[in-house]
């Protein structure tokens, strides 16, 4: 069976890559980009919130949505799948956490180091220079302004029609090709760029497990391992199958 196969795996790995996606994020009660929009947001259409156009044509509209998105989230705690990964950072010598959420719960759960595709909605960044912005001066504007440039501040998460940061796809694509095992967890796999992950994986012969309740597609492409199930559920009984008590 899979489940036992990548047990295995898992237990003589040293080098494992996990990607997690929104499905990670859901079992933590996170609604996807989509799922979110409803009540004062339910008649914009994500082209109205998450554009470069969209910020120029209205800042303060697109500001509000993330501030009300980052107290969503901050209501809400890590679940087991996260804590999990953070568990399977201590044990395997060299891992490397790839995720498509932008909310921060890796970090919260204690994973270290996370290679973030699409940024963080905690962080904050200038819509001119692109520098990350800790703090800026309380003056009224909304969105507030950078204490450098004064150009209006934006979140730091890649939007519909952005690139996902070069140099953070390359590591993670390079590390999928030269790991013992990829876990691809709570999504598609399927949705370039990030596609090309697990097939950079697939191309050297890593083997490749999805972790995902729903028969994803990435899961009918020979050679993939698929555990069917809740990552919260099966990564913390993967862990527990590869090193018992």
């Amino acid at each position: 069976m899979a489940f036992e196969s990548v047990a295995r795996i898992l237990r003589m790995a040293d080098s494992v890559v996990v990607l997690t996606g929104a499905g990670v994020s859901a079992e933590s009660g996170i609604p996807t980009f989509r799922e979110a929009l409803t009540g004062l947001w339910a008649e914009f259409r994500p082209e109205d919130l998450a554009t470069p156009e969209a910020f120029e044509r209205n800042p303060r509209r697109v500001w509000e949505w993330y501030a009300a998105r980052r107290a969503s989230i901050g209501k809400v705690q890590p679940n087991p799948a996260h804590i999990a990964v953070a568990k399977l950072e201590t044990i395997i010598p060299r891992l490397t956490l790839v995720t498509q959420n932008v909310d921060g719960l890796h970090q919260r759960a204690g994973s270290r180091r996370v290679l973030e595709l699409h940024g963080n909605i905690a962080r904050t960044r200038c819509s001119r220079e692109g520098r990350v912005v800790d703090a800026w001066p309380e003056t009224g504007h909304v969105p507030p302004h950078c204490p450098f440039c004064d150009a209006p501040l934006r979140p730091d998460v890649v939007w519909f029609g952005e690139l996902l940061p070069q140099t953070v796809l390359e590591e993670a694509t390079n590390a999928a090709a030269s790991c013992d095992l990829l876990l691809v967890v709570g999504t598609s796999g399927l949705v370039y760029p990030a596609s090309a992950i697990p097939h950079a994986a697939l191309a050297e012969g890593v083997p490749v497990c999805v972790i995902d309740p729903a028969d994803v597609p990435l899961a009918s492409i020979p050679g993939v391992l698929a555990i069917r199930g809740a990552a919260g559920d099966r990564l913390p009984a993967l862990l527990s199958a590869a090193w018992p008590d």
